[in-house]
C-alpha cells in the first residue's frame, strides 16, 4: 500500500544525529499507523566543519542548527530533528518546537580508565569542548588540565585512544542511543555534574505555517514530561542568556509530589558558582514549569550580582 504523504526529515549527518532522526522517523510511522512515509535529508552544519576552536569563538549554539533552519525556511525539508541542548533559546521567527521525545538519561559520563572525577590523577589532561563541563571540572578539581576536544562521539573517542587526553566527558544519552554506553568508565550523578539544559531530549522544529496534518502528527509524538523539562530549562537559559558562551546548567524533573529543578552558572575557571533550586507542589503545567525556570534564573542572577558587587544578600533572599 502506497503511503499518502511523505515527511522530509532534516538532520545533521553524524552517527548520533542519524540515530536520533531514525528514531523520530519510526515514531512518525507508528503515530500514523504506517500511512506516512519519511525520508532523511542530511546536512553538514558550520559547527561540524569548525573543529579547531571553541564553539563560543565561532558563533555558539546556532552553528549546529542554522543550515537546517534555512532548509526549513526554503521548504527543502518539513521538519528538523535536533539534540535540544544544541538549539538556540530563541528560534528563528518562522519556526517553533513542535515535539519533544522522551528524555534519555540526562547525566554525563566519564570516558577513559577512571570512573570518577576524584580518581583522576593530579594534573590529568581532560578533553572537553563544553564550557559548562570545563568549568564544572575545574570547580571540582582545580588541578586538572582541561583542553579543547571537538568532534562527534566517535572522533572524541579516537582522540582519547590516541592519547590527546587521559579522559573526556560525554552525555550518557548519546552513548545509549548509539549502543555505546559500555564505553563509559562511570556515570556522574546529577548533583556532581549538573547537565546542560535540554540534555537527553530530542526536539523537532516545524514551520509555523506547516500543514495542520503535520502539526497534529507532531503533537501525537510529543512527550509531555520531556516538554515540561524542556520549557523549564530553556526558560532558565533564556533569562540568563545561556549559550555556548556561558558555563550554565539546568535540570528539571518530575517527582512523586510535583517537580524539582536546579540551575547554576559558573565562572569560566570554575572558581565561582551560583546555584538555585526550586520545587513545584502538585502536577505542574507547562506554565508552572516556565515560571519555575524563570524564578531560578532570577535567583541565580541576583546571587551573582551580590557576590560580584561585594554586597551581602538580604536575609530572606
Amino acid at each position: 500500500m502506497t503511503a499518502l504523504k511523505t515527511v522530509r526529515i532534516g538532520t545533521r549527518g553524524s552517527p548520533l544525529a542519524l540515530a536520533q532522526a531514525t528514531m523520530f522517523a519510526g515514531l512518525i510511522s507508528e503515530a500514523s499507523g504506517g500511512q506516512i512515509a519519511t525520508t532523511l535529508h542530511t546536512f553538514t552544519t558550520t559547527g561540524d566543519k569548525i573543529l579547531d576552536k571553541p564553539l563560543q569563538d565561532a558563533g555558539g549554539k546556532g552553528l549546529f542548527t542554522k543550515e537546517l533552519d534555512r532548509a526549513q525556511e526554503l521548504n527543502e525539508i518539513d521538519i528538523a530533528v535536533h539534540s535540544l541542548k544544541d538549539v538556540t533559546v530563541t528560534l528563528p521567527e518562522h519556526l517553533y518546537l513542535a515535539a519533544f521525545l522522551e528524555r534519555e538519561d540526562p547525566r554525563d559520563c566519564l570516558i577513559g580508565p577512571y570512573a570518577t572525577i576524584a580518581d583522576l590523577p593530579q594534573g590529568a589532561v581532560v578533553g572537553s569542548s563544553s564550557l559548562r563541563r570545563q568549568a564544572q571540572l575545574k570547580a571540582a578539581r582545580p588541578d586538572l588540565d582541561v583542553v579543547l576536544f571537538r568532534g562527534n562521539v566517535q572522533t572524541r573517542l579516537r582522540k582519547l585512544a590516541e592519547g590527546e587526553a587521559q579522559a573526556t566527558i560525554l552525555a550518557a544519552a548519546g552513548l545509549k542511543r548509539l549502543g555505546m554506553i559500555d564505553k563509559a568508565a562511570g556515570i556522574l550523578s546529577i548533583d556532581e555534574m549538573l547537565p546542560a539544559g535540554g540534555q537527553g531530549i530530542i526536539g523537532a522544529t516545524l514551520r509555523l505555517d506547516a500543514p495542520d496534518w503535520l502539526k497534529e502528527l507532531a503533537a501525537k509524538i510529543d512527550n509531555a514530561e520531556a516538554r515540561l523539562a524542556a520549557l523549564a530549562e530553556r526558560a532558565f537559559l533564556r533569562k540568563l542568556d545561556g549559550s555556548c558562551r556561558t558555563p550554565i546548567a539546568a535540570h528539571f524533573r518530575l517527582t512523586a509530589d510535583g517537580a524539582e529543578m536546579s540551575g547554576e552558572v559558573l565562572s569560566d575557571d570554575g572558581s565561582k558558582r551560583w546555584r538555585a533550586e526550586g520545587l513545584i507542589e502538585g502536577r505542574p503545567t507547562t506554565f508552572d514549569a516556565e515560571v519555575l525556570g524563570n524564578a531560578l534564573a532570577d535567583d541565580v542572577a541576583a546571587e551573582r550580582a551580590w557576590e560580584l558587587e561585594g554586597v551581602e544578600p538580604p536575609e530572606d533572599a
